[in-house]
């Protein structure tokens, strides 16, 4: 009998190819959407809804052998918004899971953030609802994945970022030596794919990047632009005051049209923190799961 997997977070970007690598996989995904969606993918049913409504969370978990919880608050502008959904959604998916009597596993994906949850209310959220889910999860096998910067098709985070690398300017955000690491989307998402078949289930937390040990410093970043352009990648400072300054601007230009920030105040020292390097020994060593993609090898490849 073919596996089901509940999904959270298919319309956003790394949900996306999470439910794309299990039906490739065979699985028949259950999908939860606030949106009406078409989709012409066999085994996958999309149920509409959102992570307040519990008979949403009851219907998407009907049936489901195991739970994949990717979505998430990532913009706000106070506390609350984050706390509402990162922390108490989950909750609310995780006892709709237990109750179900049938699912048997549950895979939420964090955030390397949450390993500093003093710098920013995402990272408190992300960190929150962890602790929370593991105080539920008496009689389910949950998973922690702490994935780092995730980058790939459709991100539109880290493109910018990476396009301008590609034309030889690399705006720095915080201290010289700070230690920076990133995963490809694919890589995360076989990584899901793969604590899901796995027989261990390990619990973790665990932290996943591309495998680079240590990180890349942003000399390295520079480095590997200028190798992959044949030309110089100039490295540009930006400093702190003016980072707030961009923050108080996108936080008055996103109330003024009702929408919530990214760029915030308080999500600055998220950003500017000195060390975000990464470790797969952990998870690699219990489910056999190696990345495959290198942010040099992305970068050279056009992947991102």
């Amino acid at each position: 009998m073919t596996a089901t997997v509940a999904i959270t977070g298919v319309s956003g970007f790394i949900g996306r190819h999470i439910a794309a690598n299990l039906l490739e996989r065979g699985f028949d995904v259950r999908a939860l959407t606030r949106h009406v969606c078409e989709s012409s993918l066999n085994n996958l049913t999309w149920v509409y809804g959102a992570l307040e409504q519990r008979d949403a969370l009851d219907e998407l978990v009907r049936g489901a052998d195991s739970v994949i919880h990717c979505a998430g608050q990532v913009r706000g502008h106070k506390e609350e918004s984050f706390i509402n959904c990162n922390v108490n959604g989950s909750i609310r998916l995780m006892q709709a899971a237990k109750e179900s009597e049938r699912c048997k596993r549950f895979l939420y994906i964090s955030s390397l953030a949450a390993r500093h949850p003093e710098l920013s209310w995402y990272a408190h959220s992300k960190y929150l609802a962890e602790q929370q889910l593991t105080a539920l999860a008496t009689d389910i096998k949950l998973g922690i994945f702490r994935p780092t910067a995730v980058y790939g098709p459709g991100d539109r985070e880290l493109k910018p970022l990476f396009s301008w690398l590609l034309r030889g300017l690399l705006p720095r955000l915080g201290e010289a030596d700070a230690r920076l690491s990133f995963l490809h989307v694919s890589d995360l998402a076989a990584a899901a794919s793969q604590w899901i078949l796995s027989d261990q289930h390990p619990f973790g937390p665990f932290e996943l990047c591309d495998g680079i040990a240590g990180g890349y410093s942003w000399r390295r970043l520079q480095e590997i632009g200028a190798d992959i352009r044949h030309g110089s990648v100039r490295l540009i400072d930006i400093p702190l005051p003016l980072l707030k300054l961009f923050a108080d601007i996108s936080w008055l230009s996103n109330r003024v049209v009702g929408s919530e920030p990214m760029l915030t105040r308080n999500k600055i020292r998220e950003l500017t923190h000195k060390d975000w390097s990464a470790s797969n020994t952990c998870l690699s060593g219990q489910i056999n799961w190696f990345p495959q993609i290198s942010l040099e090898h992305a970068l050279r490849e056009g992947a991102f």
